[in-house]
């Protein structure tokens, strides 16, 4: 592995010249790089790889038909909007002319609301949850609301775009939460 090179060194003889044999070292790292690469193989084939996170997405069968896709009793469906500044709005059923159902709420709340829709549901397979996300909202409220969709077992859910009134409903309501917070 290493090696004593004791050969002469080449220093000058002379008179009065007296030097002390110089011996020089040389060191095979050959061994050392074997042992390098079995180390990072090694650890390669050791290590855990992580996990990819994602959601557990339930998606309804498709239909050849239109008449044949899921439908849901309206007594059953609440509609969740998302806006600005983690506001959540929510009506059940449909949404009346004088917007009398649309209520506002905030994350921490919701979970309640889910929790009594559900229960005051009949039959499981009725209750369906439509989530609206604004262009208000930001990408973590749309993630919030899906988790507490899992959080709360809520197995019939679906991501809808918002209608124009309802961007109107939800703007105007962000718009006075904003002037009575100010």
């Amino acid at each position: 592995m290493a090696e004593m090179d004791t050969s002469g060194g080449g220093h000058k003889k002379g008179p009065g010249v007296k030097k002390s044999k110089k011996l020089s070292t040389r060191v095979d790292l050959t061994p050392m790089v074997d042992l390098g690469f079995l180390l990072i193989t090694f650890f390669i084939f050791t290590t855990t790889m992580s996990q990819a996170t994602a959601m557990k997405l339930i998606l309804p069968k498709d239909a050849d038909k239109p008449e044949d896709q899921n439908k849901a009793k309206q007594s059953g469906v609440i509609t969740i909007l998302l806006g600005k500044d983690n506001h959540v709005f929510y009506y059940e059923g449909e949404l009346d002319n004088s917007a009398s159902n649309f209520k506002s709420s905030t994350f921490h709340d919701i979970r309640e609301v889910l929790i009594n829709k559900k229960n005051s549901v009949k039959e499981l397979k009725d209750f369906v949850v439509i989530l609206k996300p604004s262009e208000y909202c930001t990408y973590r409220n749309l993630v919030d609301i899906l988790d507490e969709m899992t959080i709360n077992v809520c197995t019939r859910y679906a991501l809808v775009d918002i209608t124009d009134i309802e961007t109107q409903l939800v703007k105007r309501s962000d718009d006075m939460a904003a002037a009575q917070g100010n």
